[in-house]
């Protein structure tokens, strides 16, 4: 079949990739004048911004700094972010009809709770500022020509040949592979020479196995506030547990920090001191059962479950100093060791990726590539849970569009 070629004229830049970062670079290059055809496989951009969120969109946090952030190189993403703020998030959804309204720990939503209303921003601007999106449109190749790059894509059915002479990676990460995520921007990368830093699932559920999986299966549905730590970093919010181990914002969080093979640690009481507030009760009421207790602190079933490790058939005025001192370090320091954890299914964003060691902190283009461009989640720069990675996306899509 002969390829059509697209003259050079006809866009400054092809965008693979209809999600946040991708549809951002586009609407921006708009306002600078510059034409660009953004290039998604899906049906429809924004696959994973009308999910995120439980399909709310949490498209920004108050608190985004580099301190939220992984990466082999920790400074890396500070010029990219301190290029496009979150202020500058804030009032550009404004500017479209966006209120935000925070919920926990910064997370800011649309008030209307419409993951779409995000997308529908950007296909609004992109048919406004007449840059082309094109569905269905599964990149191929992408080859380095003099003067820019052929990109090859089957679409409708016919294998075409655009030409541009700049080109924006911005086809996201690993996760979620039913909702047409795939290793184009890593293959693209090791096309070119790049170096990718490991990848792995992370904001993703952590799972238990062996003998210990049928405690916590017993206890699926059960959410408990707690603080959840590990040598690196600690997240004080929820957990929530599943029948197959460990899940709720904090272990999503922890998640990113884990490692196979190491220990987690929960407090399940944190900012109180279980020793204290049991000898306090047992000078009121002695009598009470240790169960009925905890089952005050805790739902009746956590209570039961944690008799297992604890004697909560006593009362509280039998209890002798070391069953405090074993409830004070069950409660205050319950261990786990994960076995693994849910995979790029359940997995929120993808850790590791492009090396930033490639790119150009302050335009994020390609060191030895010029002309090509990285952003979004297939750089090594993964964000906390709560808009931070969404953040991330809008900031590089900026970036990347001043360069175009």
């Amino acid at each position: 079949m002969t390829a059509n070629l697209i003259k050079q004229t006809d866009f400054d830049a092809i965008i693979i990739g209809g999600g946040a970062c991708g549809l951002m670079c586009a609407a921006q290059a708009g306002f600078l004048g510059k034409r660009t055809l953004v290039l998604e496989k899906n049906d429809k951009v924004g696959a994973k911004i009308l999910i995120s969120g439980g399909g709310r969109c949490n498209y920004t946090n108050l608190y985004a700094s580099a301190q939220q952030f992984i990466s082999q190189n920790e400074h890396f993403c500070k010029s990219t972010l301190s290029q496009w703020t979150v202020d500058d998030t804030i009032s550009f959804f404004e500017t479209y009809g966006i209120e935000g309204k925070e919920k926990t720990l910064g997370q800011l939503f649309p008030v209307s709770d419409n993951a779409k209303d995000v997308v529908n921003v950007f296909t609004g601007l992109c048919n406004d500022l007449e840059q082309e999106i094109w569905c269905y449109a599964e990149v191929k190749s992408v080859e380095q020509v003099q003067a820019g790059f052929n990109v090859s894509i089957e679409r409708n059915g016919r294998t075409e040949t655009l030409f541009a002479p700049k080109v924006v990676i911005a086809s996201g990460g690993l996760p979620v592979p039913k909702m047409g995520a795939t290793d184009f921007g890593l293959r693209v990368a090791r096309q070119f020479g790049l170096k990718i830093n490991d990848t792995a699932p992370a904001l993703v559920p952590l799972t238990i196995t062996g003998k210990d999986q049928p405690w916590y299966e017993q206890l699926s549905g059960n959410s408990i506030f707690c603080r959840v730590w590990n040598e690196q970093i600690s997240f004080e919010e929820n957990i929530l547990f599943t029948h197959w181990g460990l899940s709720g914002p904090a272990i999503l969080q922890i998640s990113s920090y884990w490692r196979p093979g190491e220990w987690i640690y929960i407090d399940l009481l944190p900012n109180q001191d279980i020793a204290e507030l049991i000898l306090k009760e047992r000078e009121a009421n002695g009598k009470k059962m240790l169960l009925a207790y905890l089952a005050g602190l805790y739902t009746r079933k956590f209570a039961e479950a944690l008799s297992e490790y604890l004697p909560v058939e006593k009362n509280l005025a039998s209890l002798s100093k070391a069953d405090i001192e074993n409830i004070s370090d069950l409660i205050h320091h319950f261990s786990v060791k994960p076995a693994g954890d849910k995979g790029y299914d359940k997995a929120e964003v993808m850790r590791g990726g492009v090396s930033t060691d490639e790119l150009s902190s302050k335009t994020l283009e390609v060191k030895n590539v010029p002309g090509m461009y990285y952003g979004g989640e297939c750089v090594d720069v993964t964000g906390w849970l709560g808009g931070y990675n969404f953040q991330w996306a809008w900031a590089s899509g900026f970036v990347i569009a001043q360069g175009l």
